[in-house]
């Protein structure tokens, strides 16, 4: 067999295999979004210069803005379980990040002011009024650096098991660009992603991180968990590549030391290094105020979310 026979026969099988891939990719897309699990609620859509934000809106009193973890496969269903609760006093939004649930996933690389600047034009566009603001994990970071920059649009702040000091800190490198690059393949990108975001994975990491006890799992949180991952096709990707290098982290030490709002944190019993990260947040700012929910892990507000709710409603009802 001839050099050039070896070679065309290389490039064909090559062809081939990237082409079962695509196919593979594709049907993922299609399976994981079928069900439409997530749009069974009311929509309602800022137009952001970036793209469309999908939020839900209910209650009446004083806006309460809820913001998910910034994850891949996170949206607002995370704060369904305590909308009831809140709702009775506030006019409660909570929205889909931009590259996050429902809401559009522009294929760009996702930084923590991208989110500052949502958030600002968020609650100047829509809520039109200051409001008491609510996040999650990783979202914390750009709350806090939203509330330092524009202060006059946020009252009372709760963080639920935010992420440390330290990783909030951390800036990309040459191996987290490396592997930002890796996901943006179009193909071999794609089947890395789809592995990371799989039903498996999603489980495990509600076994493991999100919850404290794997019985009180419900098969269609990890549905809808990842249905979000996938809706937006594979433009869904943009955004865990750039988690995953570091480009939405930001260093919150001065944001968090300036800010004079009242800031209260919620930690799991069962998220690792909660009472280490409080401390840190407390070093920071010592005018922090803190508690912490038993059986919990990561996300209290679904694991136990009455327990939750009654301690946000004690704490933003505190004239």
């Amino acid at each position: 067999m001839s050099k050039k026979s070896k070679f065309a026969k290389g490039v064909l099988l090559a062809a081939a295999t990237a082409g079962i891939i695509a196919a593979i990719n594709k049907f993922i897309f299609i399976k994981s979004t079928a069900k439409n699990l997530l749009e069974k609620e009311k929509s309602n859509i800022y137009s952001w210069r970036f793209g469309d934000i999908f939020y839900t809106k209910i209650g009446h009193g004083k806006p309460l803005l809820l913001i998910h973890d910034l994850k891949t496969a996170s949206s607002g269903y995370e704060w369904n379980k305590v909308l009831k609760y809140l709702s009775k006093s506030h006019t409660v939004y909570a929205v889909d990040l931009l590259g996050c649930g429902r809401s559009h996933k522009p294929n760009l690389t996702y930084t923590n002011f991208l989110y500052v600047q949502l958030l600002t034009d968020f609650i100047k566009s829509v809520i039109g009024h200051r409001a008491d603001v609510i996040a999650t994990g990783s979202s914390c970071a750009f709350v806090i650096t939203a509330c330092n920059n524009n202060s006059e649009l946020f009252d009372k702040i709760v963080l639920i098991n935010p992420d440390t000091v330290l990783r909030c800190g951390q800036t990309p490198n040459k191996y987290g660009k490396g592997y930002k690059f890796l996901i943006d393949l179009p193909v071999i990108g794609t089947l890395i992603y789809n592995i990371a975001n799989s039903r498996r994975s999603i489980t495990d990491k509600f076994s493991t991180v999100n919850y404290s006890d794997s019985n009180n799992i419900e098969p269609e949180t990890i549905s809808i968990y990842h249905e979000s991952a996938h809706l937006g096709d594979s433009s869904a990707k943009a955004l865990y590549a750039s988690i995953k290098s570091n480009y939405t982290c930001l260093s919150i030490n001065h944001s968090l030391k300036n800010i004079n709002n009242s800031i209260f944190i919620i930690g799991g019993e069962r998220e690792m290094q909660i009472q280490e990260t409080i401390e840190d947040y407390c070093l920071v700012n010592p005018a922090i105020e803190y508690e912490i929910i038993n059986e919990t892990a990561h996300l209290p507000q679904m694991e136990r979310p009455e327990a939750t709710a009654s301690i946000i409603c004690d704490y933003l009802d505190v004239q």
